[in-house]
């Protein structure tokens, strides 16, 4: 499997030549953009291909696929990113109600249909909000993807966990949406205090060896993409995470 890696990670372990050569090193095969690395994308694509890695995936706002998809080509295009990934949807934004997030996912639709006349895939990628359940008692992420067909999801599997909902039957009932997963682990209790309660993969609480195979047999994912929000040792969380799903 070519194991790929969020550059989110490492935002705060600059500069992003040496993040790149230690990828290389440790035998990461992708990254995921965001938008922290799209300000000159000729210059960072001729840092990946210096380190052997490549950018398949790549996080864009709402706002930027809905108001500047043009400028999000050019971006895609330089870097080499063929799925369009929308990360996130901030707290103001927020819909209420079924009927709202059945509106977002509309919303999400008409990108999509926009991406994939492009020539790109599109995916959605959750974070808890969305498996907080509603006062009907219904759940954003199904009325999101319920009214959004044809995109696919990056599942952040440790977000569905912290949402307060099980991922096995989110990946039995989606799995064949699902384009890319984050694979991101939870801290065990009294640890990664400073580390907003994340964990190096396969040193937490989530049992990745059991959501690796569930994910292989049921879902169409093809991106597997290591992620810590808020690591305080850049090296240690890369190094440590490969090594762990190596051997799943």
């Amino acid at each position: 499997m070519n194991w790929s890696f969020q550059l989110y990670s490492a935002r705060n372990f600059q500069p992003w030549e040496a993040v790149l050569k230690m990828l290389g090193e440790l035998g990461y095969a992708q990254v995921e953009g965001f938008g922290g690395v799209y300000d000159d994308p000729k210059a960072f694509r001729t840092e990946l291909d210096k380190n052997g890695l490549t950018m398949p995936t790549g996080h864009f706002s709402i706002d930027a696929l809905e108001k500047d998809f043009g400028g999000v080509r050019k971006i895609a295009d330089a870097l080499g990113i063929t799925l369009l990934i929308c990360p996130y949807l901030v707290a103001e934004s927020r819909p209420t109600d079924a009927a709202g997030w059945r509106g977002f996912g509309a919303r999400l639709a008409k990108v999509g249909e926009t991406a994939e006349k492009a020539g790109y895939g599109f995916a959605w990628h959750n974070h808890d909000f969305e498996f907080k359940k509603l006062a009907d008692g219904s759940v954003p992420q199904d009325h999101i993807l319920t009214a959004a067909p044809d995109i696919g999801w990056e599942m952040d599997v440790a977000w569905v966990v912290r949402g307060g909902d099980d991922p096995l039957p989110w990946i039995e009932k989606y799995g064949k949406r699902i384009a890319a997963v984050h694979v991101k682990d939870i801290a065990k209790p009294g640890e990664g205090l400073d580390e907003d309660g994340w964990s190096d993969v396969g040193h937490g609480t989530i049992d990745w060896a059991g959501l690796i195979q569930a994910l292989r047999a049921k879902s169409a994912a093809k991106y597997y993409v290591m992620e810590q929000d808020n690591p305080n040792d850049i090296e240690r969380f890369a190094r440590r995470s490969i090594a762990a799903v190596k051997t799943y």
